[in-house]
């Protein structure tokens, strides 16, 4: 088995703490739908919202979150590492990542870590919206779901014969040639938007 297929990066040499780096996809996806999804219906059912003010800012806030992903996948993810503990953050966070792109229980967050940040997000969302920010935290998350979806369906399976197989090999560029470009996962819209599309050419098989 090669360095990229195994199961391997060990970041913390206490057992307990390393598995805290790791977990299986279905639990942050159960919980980030499902918290997105009763959202929604709570803000419609009691009556906060509209309908269809509340699926607007849903979409609203789904749409946003693909803008915060590219943002933190380029500036966070991808800090200067010039300096050994900048070096050692960037390795921690997602730097084992890119030495170990097939490794499954590590392509989420966390959860005890995204439960923390989403509820910081809500928190701060509904003092800045009032009733708008609980639909609009539901599409953020449900956003946050999804980018998890297409990032572990890239890693984890063959490229689709459709229009999906673009995403996958946006991110094989990233990962293989070039890391500074091709930032967007569940998109590349913003990579468009913000001039940050790859220039290596992709040929007719769709293989960089």
């Amino acid at each position: 088995m090669t360095k990229e297929t195994k199961r391997d990066g060990q970041l913390f040499k206490n057992r307990v703490l390393e598995s805290l780096t790791r977990t299986h996809i279905a639990i942050p996806l159960t919980i980030f739908y499902g918290t997105a999804l009763f959202l929604l219906i709570y803000t419609i059912y009691i009556g906060l919202l509209s309908a269809q003010a509340s699926i607007l800012w849903f979409f609203l806030g789904f749409l946003f979150f693909t803008f915060v992903e590219y943002l933190v996948h380029r500036y966070a993810f991808h800090i200067d590492s010039s300096t050994e503990s900048r070096k050692k953050i960037q390795y921690a966070i997602h730097g084992v990542h890119h030495d170990f792109p097939r490794d499954k229980s590590r392509l989420a967050m966390p959860p005890i870590l995204s439960i923390t940040l989403a509820t910081g997000f809500f928190l701060v969302y509904k003092y800045l919206m009032g009733s708008f920010g609980v639909p609009f935290t539901g599409g953020f998350l449900a956003g946050y779901a999804t980018y998890l979806c297409v990032h572990y369906a890239v890693h984890a399976f063959r490229p689709p014969k459709n229009f999906m197989r673009i995403l996958w090999t946006h991110h094989a560029i990233h990962h293989y040639k070039e890391s500074d470009r091709a930032f967007g996962v569940s998109s590349p819209l913003w990579d468009v938007i913000l001039r940050t599309m790859p220039r290596t050419k992709v040929k007719s098989s769709g293989r960089v």
